[in-house]
């Protein structure tokens, strides 16, 4: 079976591919030649399906910033029948006076690689493309990267914007354990990724002290107000969040037997350290911890904390329950 390229891959495959030609490639060699496009053609996909998938991707590049030409027929440009296609290298090129040594452009183009275009702002995702578009030849095998990051919280967005304009924000926040959200004020600071999941730290504006809020825990818009802060509270801002991270996770371990070679196995052996009885875990937060436990189903068995193992146990009773009630409905 043909591998399955995701379509951030196929996307970034197909920029590549573009940048490394002078004269531009034809519909159908894209298809054949360019990761993503290939595969499915192997697999079996209509050339018609194809070139619709082609057609797509073309225009959200282009909505995204990505300057593609097409090149027509030089004595008729309206004949596209055999049109090229191609990203001028111009559009990528830096600034004259901005050089990068060797290991620093791998440095930049593997840290571009990791962000996807929703956590990335307009400028920094230009920026990205003409990084990677350095060092770019013809003669350069046709290659991709796999995004990492991504941002799939609605929040997100609007709290990159408040962060870059220093501008307080205002949303609902709902708690574990509470029914209604609460009404939160906060001037934010930094954006950070811990545990693959998104946090904004800032200070809440109410009791002007440092807060963590977890941004899937965000109920509704977040609302940006005209109050702005001091720019330099940003300083350090990202490091101070982490750092505070480190330290909760750091008092608070899980000690879980894992059936090895599962699903569950390797994703909290990523983060696990070997025990007597199992593997200690880490956390930050004894709910998402909870939820996610209970995704594995049998293949992970809390030890302790039983406070941890009541939670795991109340949501996989919940789908039994939810389970038997549309049973009994048929």
């Amino acid at each position: 079976m043909a591998a399955r390229i995701p379509a951030e891959e196929r996307l970034t495959n197909l920029v590549v591919a573009l940048m490394a030609t002078e004269i531009g490639l034809t519909k159908q060699q894209i298809l054949d030649n360019v990761s993503g496009y290939r595969q499915r053609a192997d697999a079996g996909t209509r050339s018609d399906a194809l070139e619709k998938m082609f057609e797509r991707d073309k225009e959200e590049l282009r909505s995204l910033g990505v300057p593609i030409e097409t090149i027509g027929d030089a004595a008729d440009p309206n004949d596209l029948r055999e049109a090229r296609y191609r990203i001028p290298q111009a559009e990528y090129d830096l600034p004259a006076d901005i050089e990068f040594t060797p290991a620093e452009l791998a440095v930049l183009r593997l840290a571009g690689s990791v962000w996807s275009a929703e956590s990335a702002s307009g400028d920094a995702q230009s920026g990205v493309r003409k990084i990677r578009a350095l060092g770019i030849d013809g003669d350069e095998p046709i290659i991709g990267f796999a995004p990492r990051i991504t941002a799939r919280d609605a929040a997100f967005a609007p709290l990159q914007d408040a962060i870059e304009k220093s501008r307080v924000v205002v949303f609902e926040y709902l708690k574990p354990g509470e029914s209604v959200p609460r009404r939160r004020s906060i001037r934010p600071l930094a954006l950070v990724d811990y545990e693959a999941r998104w946090h904004v730290f800032g200070v809440d504006v109410d009791i002007d002290e440092d807060r963590m809020f977890l941004l899937s825990r965000i109920v509704g818009d977040v609302k940006l107000t005209a109050t702005s802060f001091d720019p330099s509270l940003r300083d350090g801002a990202g490091e101070r969040a982490l750092a505070g991270l480190d330290r909760v996770a750091a008092e608070n371990s899980a000690l879980l037997e894992v059936t090895p070679g599962t699903e569950a196995a390797l994703r909290l052996g990523r983060r696990a350290a070997p025990a007597a009885q199992g593997i200690t875990v880490p956390f930050v937060d004894l709910h998402i911890l909870a939820d996610e436990l209970a995704s594995y189903g049998p293949e992970v068995r809390v030890v302790e904390p039983a406070a941890l193992r009541d939670e795991v146990i109340a949501r996989l009773q919940a789908v039994v329950d939810a389970h038997t009630e549309r049973e009994g409905t048929r």
